[in-house]
């Protein structure tokens, strides 16, 4: 019984995310599946300046965040060069034809390798929802009409990450869902009258008005309060739990009250700087989850009839610091940008090494990989763009080249057949 109850809300889970732009759309930041994937085929393995390229338009400025695709518009978050501003962008998916620009507000504050439009879009398929670093978030529809917006920074206290606030918005089943995982106590102005708390705040996307906000306790101090991942949806036993990790704790919530429903410490050493980058990610009825500054990945067991959470392997060998963990067809793809330049495919059930490859390449690394057609499709700081052959037992590179715009620091979404790849400078769309 509890099987199929777990097969028919998966089935559930589908056919929400094809209501919310289809298979063939990323609507969010890792994509229609939370893992990096999609199901898309027929994608190129190469491309040059004149080949494979469907079209290219410029951007108004450098940006942290990923694109997302829907119903035939791309969204882009972006800064505006050489001034303090903001900009939220449509653009058509077919053509490349920018459809609207609307200004999203502005701050002067500037953060080391980061800027406030570090945060990804996220889509419904009718609306879109921008969030800022300064904790602007905007609601329009696909005609560029705002239907809302609001300012968490403003209504609960400075967003007091060292780097910058990018945790990016996440829609699920009827919600979006905003995270606030901080140091209690702000870097910078604007001050604060008390410690600040963390949370989790579901709103209505019609409507913006909250319909829960969740407080996120933690034991950690200074900088390791802080996370910039985003949270997860995870299936197990029947039901829908949300996943959020940050602040030496992973912790699992219901996405209709927010209440924790349990929580695991995933680092007992309580340590200035356990601050965590990746997001979570999910698979095989597993969680795998990154700690901080490439201290070893692991697979997390949740707590099932009444036991407790347990790890039930770990990756040291070439943790990330930033990437996020990709999972795709069955394989878990782990990547240390920053340190090694190392790839390393893994079976998510035992931690076992399939294969382990050396990028060629001296530019870090902040993106995390994303998979779709056989294919690993990664992007540096400086533009090498790199694509690997998933599965198999080797690491194979399929085609390499350079897109001279940095800094980049986004990932790359995949949908209709094509690639989004956006630089500082210009969105590309890359397919036939």
């Amino acid at each position: 019984m509890r099987n199929i109850k777990s097969v028919v809300l998966l089935n559930a889970w589908v056919l929400i995310v094809a209501a919310s732009g289809g298979a063939s759309d990323w609507p969010q930041w890792r994509g229609p599946f939370f893992n990096g994937s999609t199901e898309e085929k027929g994608l190129p393995a190469s491309w040059s300046k004149t080949e494979n390229v469907a079209w290219v338009s410029p951007l108004p400025g450098p940006s942290g965040a990923t694109p997302v695709i829907a119903n035939g518009r791309v969204f882009v978050s972006s800064t505006i060069r050489g001034t303090p501003e903001f900009a939220a962008l449509c653009f058509d998916a077919q053509t490349g034809k920018e459809l609207w620009r609307k200004p999203a507000g502005s701050d002067p504050r500037k953060f080391a390798r980061n800027n406030m439009a570090s945060s990804s879009p996220v889509t419904d398929g009718k609306s879109v929802f921008f969030l800022y670093g300064n904790g602007a978030l905007f609601s329009f529809d696909f005609d560029g009409k705002e239907l809302w917006s609001r300012s968490i920074e403003k209504e609960y206290g400075n967003l007091a990450l060292q780097y910058g606030y990018s945790n990016s918005p996440v829609l699920y089943d009827g919600k979006l869902y905003i995270t606030v995982i901080r140091r209690d106590r702000p870097y910078r102005d604007p001050p604060a009258a008390g410690p600040l708390d963390s949370f989790i705040l579901a709103l209505d996307p019609a409507t913006g008005q909250t319909l829960w906000k969740q407080p996120r306790k933690t034991n950690a101090f200074d900088e390791g309060m802080e996370t910039y991942s985003t949270l997860m949806p995870f299936t197990r036993e029947g039901r829908v739990e949300l996943l959020m990790t940050g602040g030496d704790f992973i912790t699992a919530h219901d996405p209709a009250t927010g209440q924790e429903l349990w929580r695991f410490e995933h680092w007992h050493e309580k340590v200035r700087d356990s601050r965590v980058i990746p997001s979570l990610v999910t698979g095989e009825g597993l969680i795998f989850g990154s700690r901080h500054k490439h201290n070893p990945v692991f697979a997390l067991e949740p707590p099932t009839g009444g036991g407790p959470a347990r790890i039930v392997w770990e990756f040291a060998a070439a943790a990330p610091d930033c990437s996020t963990p990709l999972f795709y067809e069955g394989r878990l793809y782990v990547f240390d940008g920053l340190k090694r330049k190392i790839v390393t495919c893994l079976d998510p059930k035992t931690g076992k090494t399939f294969w382990q490859g050396k990028l060629n390449a001296r530019s870090q690394w902040w993106s995390s990989p994303t998979a779709a057609d056989g294919k690993l499709y990664l992007m540096s700081e400086n533009g090498e763009i790199v694509v690997l052959q998933a599965g198999g037992d080797e690491f194979k590179v399929l085609f390499e080249m350079q897109i001279r715009e940095p800094l980049i620091q986004s990932s790359i979404p995949i949908a209709g057949g094509h690639l989004f790849i956006r630089t500082a400078e210009n969105l590309y769309c890359i397919g036939k």
